[in-house]
This record gives structure tokens, C-alpha cells and sequence, in this order.
């Protein structure tokens, strides 16, 4: 408050008010010197209270501050005490703590090991007694007693005894005596009596194998202290069950179960005696190939009959060495080991050969369903299998698949077979021919073939749109030739799969419908690489192959359309067509051909390379020669005549020897032409093998092997060979005068200008006569 008054004050006097004389700045200094010294002595009263309430609490401190120097001085004593005696005392107490503890642990381990020392001797000596009274069970648990405490001491790092060798090797000596006196005994009680290993598992051989199980009532077996159980338990707890079970399931496999399965002759034979049960067998003359699968499960399920009677009925009440729990049987650990081999057996050997290889019969194939269903229940009954294996009895259900596949697969392999079968076996083809196609159900209603006919329509409208001009019955038909036997027979089979495809399941139809069409795919891919020698060198196979392709590609044009709306549903909207196949075929005969023509164009041109080039025929050696490569043209088209004819279609056969007729008068007249100076006596020669030519080509045409028939073909002969005509206006030049020339040609419009050119008549005339006045003008007259 005084500073606030102060400080008013102050700013009052220093404040500007506009004119202030001396006698008022006077006035207000010593108001202000007086407020300054009551404020000093407000100030020095207050600092006199705080100090006087002040100098207690500082007294206060200095006497606390003395008592803890006193109390920390008492404290270093009392340290130093402790350290120099407590110290001491307490180190020799914990030294001796420790030596004590050490020696509680050394004595506690040592009475550890003679307790484990002392069970595996008792362990031992109730196991030899045990052992001596035959009781193989006990003896076995006691031995296994002492493996395990031989084990932990054996576990124990850093305490090693020399006994413990010994130990084990006293324990390995008592178990596999033990193990050779259960095998002797396994070996008394299930004895198996087989011919020598060399025959293997042949008929034979089983025919001579025997398997005897011995059999002791309750009575004998508690006089003689052995078992089935006893010994089969007592290997259980050594851990030895599984190796024996497996070696014997091995031997009941490949001796008892799978010949069973593989020879339908086999039948197995039982025989009882008082103390044992002998299992032989014995060959019957056999009535089918495979064994029907009833008739085989009820002999394999004989022999598990047997052995869950006398041999393997045993409940193990001791865990084996894989760990289960009780209550596993003989039965069902050697089921565990043998079934994925026997099932395997039984499908590829027993179903595989029982599947229907027709629809018709798929019906009848439940009763191997319901035999399969009998015969893994009295398995599982005999605990030989669990409730959950179904192998068996999953393929024998999906039959429809494995029909189809089944199917599938014969069907390819016949038709490999008839692809790679010899192709000149042949039969003839007609308008007249068709497949033995057999006869197709109705379709049902709904199908197409149920619309109104064309002439129903056109009935009922009134209208009548019919041709006067009618196409032939053969129109669409394919001419007459010569295919494959095996091709006909492959077609047959296409059509027969088809119509098993209508009348099977839905899944069936598209495979069998799909194996169809891979049948012609396998022939586009086999039969070119296959038979590719013999069509390359042989004329009239390539011919027949050229037939065959043409045979199946008219076929494949309708047969889809044939069994459309027979087929499965989803084959209907388009899907079962074979027309896509058919272009692929046609060039594949083509081609075939088409290459044996060009082998044989090449023949006939390197033939009448010797002839020459029909020069200087006033040469007798020259002109032998040209004769002969004449001669041999005409032979070789002969040949081919002879080789074609009946196989080839009528017109492809003309087509074809008017083909090669045309390519050698095209090179004679290419040859002749070419001359650059004929004499008469040349073109007297060159007319006379020309005239061979003429005289002898058209005798290459016969198509058919009636001879009458074939002058028609014959006669046609300028049809097919396009330089027929040209060839005939050569020799009419080669005998002609100028004058007869020039009239051939007329001006540009006669016979001849219509074969030849002006520059090569002018060739021929400079060729065939000398210069003179009248050649000239015969020449200015060519134009």
C-alpha cells in the first residue's frame, strides 16, 4: 500500500501539468520526504518480527545436525564390529552348508543308482524264473522292466560305472535268447511248407505250397505254458511284432492271397487234424479267364476265416512298440500291413476284369457291388479292416466311370491295331455301300425329328415347289473304289461306339463320343508316320490311303448329324460334329497322293532324260535311245494303269494317268521344239516315235478290268491330257510342207495357232527347212 502511495506520489509530481511555479514543486518534494521515511520505518519493523521468528528454527536445526554426526559415528563402529567378527563366522557357516549339501546329493544319487540296480536284478531273476515256467509274457515285461532301468542309469551324465556294460551286455544276451525261443515257437505253431524259391509264385508252385496252423485246446495249453497269444504278446512287448507280422503277411501275400486272385483254378482246401490245421490247395480246370469277383472274395475270405480262428484272434493287453493303446487285435495290425496290397491286387486283377465292356450289362454288375459290401463287412467283422476302409467298395460303386474308360481305352487300342494293320488288303466301295449301321433308337419327344416334314408344310400350304429336274440317288454318294479292309472296320467300330454312347450315362456318352473322335485323330497322326515307307515306294498303296482318307472324311460328314439327338444333352447344341475333321482328312489323302505323283512325274522325266533330247535321229545309237525312254514312259504308265485300276475312283484315275500322260508329251514337245535344225530323216523319226506315243498313250486308260468298258475312257483321252491336241499339231508340222503350215495356221485362228505360238512355229519351220524365198514368206505369213 505504501509503495502504491509512494509511487502516485511520485508520478503526481512528475506528471506534466502545463505551467508549475517553484512554490508548488516545493510543496509536493516534502510530502513526499515524509511519506519516504514512514515507509522506512513500516520496512525495518517488519524485518525486526521476521528475525525474531526466525533465530529459533535455525537454533533448532544446528541441534539436530549435532545429534546425527553423534548417531553416525556409532553407526562406523557397529560396521566395523560386524565385519571384522560376523564376517568370519557366517563365511565358515555357508563353506560348511555347501560341503553338507554336496554330500546329500552324492549320497542321494548313489542310493538312486542301487535302487535302479537292485530293480534291474530283480528285474532279472524274476525274468529267468519267469522264462524257465514258459511264461514268455511275464518274462518279457520283466526284461523290458530291466531295459528301462538300465536306460535311466545309463542317462545320468557324469556317473559313469563299468558295470553298466556289462549290464547291457547280460541283457542283450537274455533278450535274443528269449527272441529264438519265440521264434521257434512261432515257427511250431505256424509252419509254412513251400517248394523251392526258383519257381517263384507260379501255379505250380502254389499248387505245393501248404500253411500249417497248430491248434491245443485250453487244457494243453496251460500243461505246456505256451500260446498263439503268449507268444505273439510276448513279441508284442519286445517290439518284434510288427517285423514278424510283416514277414508273415509278405509270405501270405505272394503265396496264399494273390494266386488266389491271379489263377482262376486255384481253390484253397482245408484239413483238421487233432493238433493242427492244414491249409493246402488245388488246381481245377479253369472255365473262364478271370475269376469272377464273388468267387473270389469268398476264397480270400476263407483264409481270413482261418487265420482269426486259430492264428491271429489274439488281443495285445500290452502297448507294441508303435504306442497304441489296448485293445488292438493280431487281426487288425496285420490288416494295417497287408490291405493296400491286397485291395490293389483284388481292383487291377479282380473288378478291373469284371467291368462290363457293354452297357446292356451294367445292370447286372450290382451284384459285385453287393458282394464287395458283404465281403469288407466280414473283414471289418473280423477286425482285419477298419470301419473306415471302403477302397473296394469305392471303386466297385463308381463303376460307370471305369465302364467308360474301360470302353475308352478297347476302343483305342482296336483301332491302333486295325491303323497299323497291312492296307493292301482291301474291299471293294459302291454307291451302293453303306456301313453296317445299326438300327437307332426313336428319338424321344422333344427331338427335332419330331417337327413337321418339309412335305407336310408344303402340303398344307398349297404350294408346290418341286423340280422337274431330279439329282441322282448316287449324287452325294461316294464313287466306286477300293479301301482298307481295316478302315471299314474302323468306321464299323466308330458307328458301334456311338451307339453304345446312346444308351449310356450322360458322363459315359461325352467320353465314348470324345473316343470317337480321337479315333480319327490317332489315324491323321499313326497311319502317315507309320506305314511312310511303303507309301512313299508303293503306288497303290498311296492310292488305297488316298481312298481310305476320302472314305472317312464322306463319312465323318453326317455322322455327327446321325446321332445328334441321341446323344447326351450337352452334346446336342452342336457339340457332336465330326464335319470340323473333315477338311484335315481330305488334304491328308491328298497330300499322300499328290507326292506319289510327283515321285512318279520325276520317273518318267528322268526317263526321257536319256532320250537325248531327240537330236540328230539320223544317229542309229540316238535314236535307240529316244525310242527307248519312249518305251519305258509307256511301261511305267502301263504299270501304274494296272496298279490303279479298280483301286482309284474312275475320274481321280483319269485325272491322274492324264496327269503323267500329259507331263510326258509336254517335255517330248518342250525337247523337239527346242531343236535348232531337223533333217527330213530326223523328222521322219521323231514323227514315228511320236506316232508310238499316240498309238500307245491312250491304252494307259483302264480304270476298270473290263476291257470293253475302258474305251470310253479311252476315246476321251484329250479330256485329261491337256497337250494332247498340241502333241498331235507336232507331228502334223514335223510331216507338212510350208504351204500346209501356213494353212494350219490360218492367219492366227487355225488349228495350229490354238497349240503353238508364232515364235515356235517359226522355230519349227528354221528348224525343219532351209533358207530359201519360200521359207521367208511362210515365215512373214506366221504372225
Amino acid at each position: 500500500m505504501a509503495a502504491a502511495e509512494a509511487g502516485s506520489l511520485v508520478a503526481a509530481v512528475l506528471a506534466p501539468s502545463g505551467r508549475l511555479d517553484k512554490q508548488d514543486l516545493g510543496t509536493r518534494l516534502g510530502r513526499l520526504s515524509r511519506r519516504v521515511q514512514e515507509l522506512k520505518g513500516e520496512v525495518c519493523a517488519v524485518i525486526n518480527s521476521k528475525y525474531s521468528e526466525f533465530l529459533p528454527s535455525v537454533q533448532a536445526a544446528e541441534e539436530l545436525r549435532a545429534q546425527v554426526q553423534e548417531l553416525c559415528g556409532s553407526i562406523d563402529l557397529l560396521k566395523a564390529g560386524i565385519e571384522s567378527e560376523v564376517q568370519r563366522d557366517l563365511n565358515v557357516a555357508v563353506a560348511e552348508f555347501t560341503e553338507l549339501k554336496q554330500q546329500l546329493e552324492r549320497d542321494t544319487l548313489v542310493l538312486s543308482i542301487l535302487k535302479k540296480l537292485q530293480e534291474f536284478d530283480i528285474a532279472m531273476e524274476k525274468y529267468n524264473t519267469a522264462f524257465l515256467e514258459k511264461k514268455y509274457v511275464a518274462a518279457a515285461q520283466h526284461l523290458e522292466t530291466a531295459r528301462s532301468s538300465l536306460r535311466l542309469l545309463e542317462s545320468r551324465k557324469g556317473f559313469e560305472l563299468k558295470i553298466l556294460k556289462a549290464l547291457g551286455t547280460e541283457l542283450t544276451v537274455q533278450t535274443q535268447n528269449m527272441l529264438y525261443h519265440l521264434g521257434e515257437e512261432w515257427q511250431k505253431l505256424a509252419v509254412w511248407k513251400l517248394p523251392p524259391s526258383k519257381e517263384g509264385s507260379s501255379l505250380e508252385s502254389v499248387v505245393h505250397s501248404e500253411l500249417h496252423l497248430h491248434t491245443v485246446s485250453s487244457k494243453e495249453e496251460e500243461i505246456a505254458g505256451t500260446s498263439v497269444a503268449s507268444v505273439l504278446q510276448a513279441f508284442a512287448v519286445l517290439g518284434e511284432l510288427h517285423t514278424k507280422l510283416k514277414i508273415f503277411g509278405q509270405l501270405l501275400l505272394k503265396h496264399i492271397l494273390k494266386p488266389l486272385i491271379l489263377y482262376p483254378s486255384l481253390q484253397p482246401c482245408t484239413e483238421e487234424q487233432s493238433d493242427v490245421f492244414i491249409l493246402r490247395f488245388k488246381s481245377e480246370e479253369p472255365s473262364l479267364d478271370h475269376s469272377s469277383p464273388m468267387k473270389v472274395f469268398d476264397k480270400i475270405k476263407l483264409i481270413f476265416e482261418v487265420l482269426h480262428k486259430y492264428l491271429l484272434n489274439v488281443p495285445l493287453e500290452q502297448p507294441v512298440e508303435d504306442k497304441k493303446g489296448c485293445g488292438v487285435t493280431l487281426a487288425e495290425l496285420l490288416g494295417d500291413m497287408i490291405w493296400e496290397d491286397l485291395s490293389d491286387c483284388l481292383i487291377q486283377n479282380c473288378l478291373v476284369n469284371s467291368i462290363p465292356t457293354n452297357s446292356s450289362k451294367l445292370e447286372q454288375y450290382i451284384e459285385v457291388i453287393k458282394s464287395t459290401e458283404e465281403f469288407e463287412k466280414a473283414l471289418k467283422n473280423m477286425q482285419f479292416l477298419k470301419e473306415d476302409t471302403t477302397d473296394l467298395l469305392k471303386y466297385a460303386r463308381n463303376v460307370n466311370s471305369h465302364f467308360a474308360n474301360k470302353k475308352c481305352q478297347d476302343v483305342i487300342v482296336a483301332a491302333r491295331n486295325l491303323m497299323t494293320s497291312e492296307i493292301h488288303n482291301t474291299v471293294k466301295i459302291t454307291p451302293d455301300s453303306c456301313v453296317a449301321l445299326p438300327k437307332l433308337p426313336n428319338p424321344g419327344a422333344g427331338d427335332h425329328s419330331k417337327m413337321p416334314k418339309a412335305s407336310e408344310l408344303l402340303h398344307n400350304n398349297m404350294v408346290n415347289l418341286e423340280n422337274k429336274t431330279k439329282l441322282s440317288q448316287h449324287t452325294f454318294s461316294l464313287p466306286t473304289c477300293r479301301i482298307s479292309s481295316s478302315v471299314e472296320k474302323l468306321m464299323e467300330l466308330a458307328y458301334q461306339t456311338l451307339l453304345e454312347a446312346t444308351s449310356s450315362t450322360d458322363q459315359c456318352c461325352i467320353q465314348l463320343f470324345y473316343s470317337v473322335r480321337n479315333i480319327f485323330q490317332l489315324f491323321h497322326d499313326v497311319v502317315p508316320t507309320y506305314h511312310k515307307e511303303n507309301l512313299q515306294k508303293l503306288p497303290q498303296l498311296a492310292a488305297i490311303h488316298h481312298n481310305n482318307c476320302m472314305y472317312i472324311a464322306h463319312h465323318l460328314l453326317t455322322l455327327g448329324h446321325q446321332f445328334r439327338y441321341r446323344l447326351t444333352n450337352i452334346l446336342c447344341d452342336g457339340a457332336a460334329t465330326f464335319v470340323d475333321m473333315v477338311p484335315g482328312f481330305r488334304r491328308l489323302g491328298t497330300e499322300c497322293f499328290l507326292a506319289q505323283m510327283r515321285v512318279q512325274k520325276g520317273e518318267i522325266l528322268e526317263r526321257l532324260s536319256s532320250a537325248r533330247n531327240f537330236s540328230n535321229m539320223d544317229d542309229e545309237e540316238n535314236y535307240r535311245a529316244a525310242n527307248k525312254a519312249i518305251r519305258q514312259v509307256l511301261h511305267q504308265l502301263k504299270r501304274l494303269g494296272k496298279v490303279w485300276q479298280d483301286v482309284l475312283p474312275v475320274n481321280v484315275y483319269c485325272k491322274a494317268m492324264g496327269t503323267l500322260l500329259n507331263t510326258a508329251l509336254t517335255e517330248i514337245v518342250t525337247r523337239i521344239t527346242a531343236l535348232e535344225d531337223i533333217s527330213a530323216e530326223d523328222a521322219n523319226r521323231l514323227y514315228s516315235l511320236c506316232r508310238i506315243m499316240v498309238e500307245e498313250g491312250p491304252q494307259v486308260f483302264t480304270p476298270l478290268p473290263e476291257d470293253d468298258k475302258n474305251k470310253k475312257y479311252q476315246e476321251e483321252v484329250p479330256v485329261y491330257v491337256q497337250k494332247w491336241m498340241t502333241f498331235k499339231e507336232l507331228m502334223i508340222i514335223l510331216q507338212a510342207n510350208l504351204q500346209e503350215i501356213v494353212d494350219q495356221w490360218a492367219d492366227g485362228k487355225g488349228p495350229l495357232a490354238a497349240e503353238f505360238s508364232a515364235a515356235e512355229v517359226k522355230s519349227l519351220i528354221r528348224a525343219l527347212f532351209q533358207n530359201t524365198e519360200r521359207r521367208a514368206a511362210a515365215l512373214a505369213k506366221i504372225k
